[in-house]
């Protein structure tokens, strides 16, 4: 049995009601939506054909169905229209480039915010891998005596600053160690920046050899952990008022799965994926997530993928809404990240 123009015109009208009200859907309320005229009885009869195609369900307690995973899916790639955004919308997410927002978490955890606060869902958002921008300053400046605070600037305007111990050395020299890094790799891509390399300031600069043995062990490391995903999580408690969440017992467990840094990597997948994806249910491959949906999309700095957003929800949400917004948030980060105020 194939399915035709007409099933997939009440599949999209069962999936549409199902998803507004979280009851199960008659014939009759489908009939009453039907743009063109036709009975009750022939609904019934697509609807079990539906049914057998493996796209809805009939729960024992109703007469009316449900969408299967596989209804979801078919929905999601065939049936879905752009959800809308409104101007109020708009405005909050463009609220992210305004202001000199400098701390890359601070703007990653405000667009988490948003991102939840605008779908009543779980968003998650990885930092920007600093390792794929180039670097536009790198400073060394002393704060205390036995302290020094190192500074990498990426073209993008996002930085890192790492305090690190150091005594006995002058702010002239680590100015001057500045200026010698800065100028040897400068507009690099910060991951192909070889230690090795800045090693040959040791035999370059002998005076300053003392401090570069001590200085290059930290910058390596410091390197190191860049390739560590970074990410920032919100919108965890509105898995309790999530209605397809009552049973305490399932929103606990779910809850409790979001704080496992190797799920969340799960969730996110890699960072190399074009466009939107969005994962049903069992498509996650996680026991926990067999009720949920999850929509992620790389965003971008100048052009070159450097983070992941993801929005979990249950499998009965509004798709079009949910991948908008993710879109939006999306482009808003690419924006501010690769330096364009729009």
């Amino acid at each position: 049995m194939q399915i035709n123009d007409r099933k997939l015109r009440i599949l999209k009208l069962i999936i549409d009601d199902f998803i507004d009200t979280a009851q199960p859907v008659g014939s009759r309320t489908i009939a009453k939506k039907f743009p063109v005229g036709i009975s009750s009885a022939t609904i019934r009869n697509e609807m079990a054909d539906l049914e057998e195609l493996g796209y809805l369900l009939q729960p024992h307690t109703s007469a009316g169905r449900i969408p299967s995973e596989e209804g979801y899916r078919l929905y999601v790639d065939r049936l879905l229209t752009d959800g809308p955004i409104d101007k109020d919308q708009i405005d909050l997410i463009k609220g992210l480039l305004h202001g000199n927002l400098i701390e890359v978490e601070d703007v990653v955890r405000q667009a988490a915010q948003l991102l939840s606060q605008l779908t009543g869902m779980v968003s998650v958002i990885s930092l920007p891998q600093f390792k794929k921008s180039r670097l536009s300053n790198f400073r060394l400046v002393k704060i205390i005596h036995s302290k020094v605070l190192m500074i990498l600037v990426a073209d993008s305007g996002v930085f890192k600053s790492i305090p690190i111990d150091f005594v006995d050395v002058e702010q002239s020299v680590l100015d001057t160690l500045s200026d010698l890094i800065r100028q040897r790799f400068h507009q690099r891509h910060i991951e192909e920046i070889e230690i090795r390399k800045m090693g040959a300031l040791m035999v370059e600069f002998p005076e300053y050899r003392r401090v570069l043995e001590y200085l290059l062990p930290i910058i390596r490391e410091t390197f190191r952990e860049f390739d560590r995903m970074e990410y920032v999580i919100e919108g965890k408690d509105k898995i309790y008022a999530m209605q397809d969440f009552d049973e305490r017992q399932k929103a606990k467990a779910l809850s409790e799965a979001l704080e496992q840094h190797k799920i969340i990597e799960q969730l996110i997948g890699t960072i190399e994926l074009e466009g939107i994806t969005v994962k049903i249910g069992s498509e996650i491959g996680l026991e926990s997530f067999a009720s949920c949906s999850v929509i992620t999309t790389p965003y971008r700095v100048n052009n070159e993928a450097v983070g992941k957003i993801a929005l979990l929800g249950p499998t009965r949400m509004d798709y079009g809404h949910a991948m908008t917004m993710v879109n939006y948030i999306k482009e808003t980060l690419s924006e501010l990240f690769s330096g364009i105020h729009l």
